[in-house]
């Protein structure tokens, strides 16, 4: 099917942005957003490893270059989350939302200096509209008089930096080995590096707390499902596609919050929306064209 990997990275990006709208709601219960995506990488990581075990006699032994993309995959991974996370507290969601999804720039930049894209005024016009619509649909113009730090600047670039690991990370990785090898080894890597920073006290708490069944549903949603889809949707298309169409994930994380927890969403954000959603299905059809 000639629209099948961008089709499944959608898909991911949709759950991204469903996961997004789950962790909104444990952050209200008041638990630390490293524990959340702790959680998120864990459970997920559970399922992956179960699939894996299910599907071993196929699998065979990892190879060393599978190995190395895989680590990098996962670091990439846990990066982009902890920099996300850094870059909230030093300056606002809308801030650190806008600089992570810079994250096409540098995969864009990378692709054509290992001359896998070439660079046309399309493409850079694809990018630069999307990354308009994401300005509008944060509310990144609208800093309530507070400055953006250097170090909010800083950990919100990393974090679109790590974006950008995480995709070629697992694009090599699932080009020389099985999905489910790839993401076993790349979630690993995620929970340890994760583990390091996470208040492990409250992280135990909350196997006893009465919140378990949202962090394993969003476990579920925002890593055991859509990374698989992720990881195979990528296989069949560019890394430059891949993120593009991935920028599906702010519009669901904000359409969550308008039907299911009762959010606002003001036109010029609609508006945002519609540039989003115009741009990527643009660039999806003239790269698969």
């Amino acid at each position: 099917m000639k629209f099948s990997g961008t089709i499944l990275v959608v898909l991911a990006a949709i759950l991204w942005g469903i996961s997004g709208g789950l962790a909104d709601i444990l952050l209200h219960k008041g638990w630390d957003p490293l524990v959340i995506s702790f959680y998120r990488g864990a459970v997920g990581f559970v399922c992956i490893f179960i699939w894996f075990l299910l599907r071993i006699r196929k699998t065979g032994s990892p190879s060393a270059r599978l190995f190395i993309w895989a680590v990098l995959a996962g670091a990439g991974v846990a990066g982009n989350f902890t920099f996300y996370f850094l870059s909230i507290e030093a300056s606002s969601v809308a801030i650190a939302a806008t600089l992570m999804y810079t994250a096409p720039i540098f995969v864009f930049l990378i692709s054509f200096f290992l001359k896998q894209e070439r660079s046309t005024f399309f493409k850079w016009a694809c990018i630069a509209i999307v990354l308009v619509g994401i300005f509008l649909l944060t509310g990144a113009y609208d800093t309530g008089g507070s400055s953006v730090t250097l170090a909010g600047a800083a950990a919100g670039l990393g974090a679109g930096l790590s974006y950008a690991l995480f995709i070629f990370g697992f694009k090599y990785a699932s080009a020389v080995g099985r999905p489910e090898t790839s993401l076993t080894i790349a979630f690993f890597v995620f929970c340890v590096i994760l583990l390091m920073f996470v208040d492990q006290q409250e992280a135990v708490s909350v196997l006893t707390s009465s919140d378990i069944g949202w962090f394993m549903l969003l476990g579920l949603v925002g890593a055991g499902i859509s990374f698989v889809l992720y990881v195979i949707g990528i296989k069949l298309t560019t890394p430059v596609t891949a993120s593009m169409v991935a920028m599906a994930e702010p519009v669901t994380a904000s359409l969550f919050g308008v039907v299911l927890l009762g959010d606002s969403l003001a036109i010029i954000q609609a508006l945002g929306i519609v540039i989003i959603l115009v741009s990527i299905t643009a660039f999806s059809v003239r790269q698969s064209a």
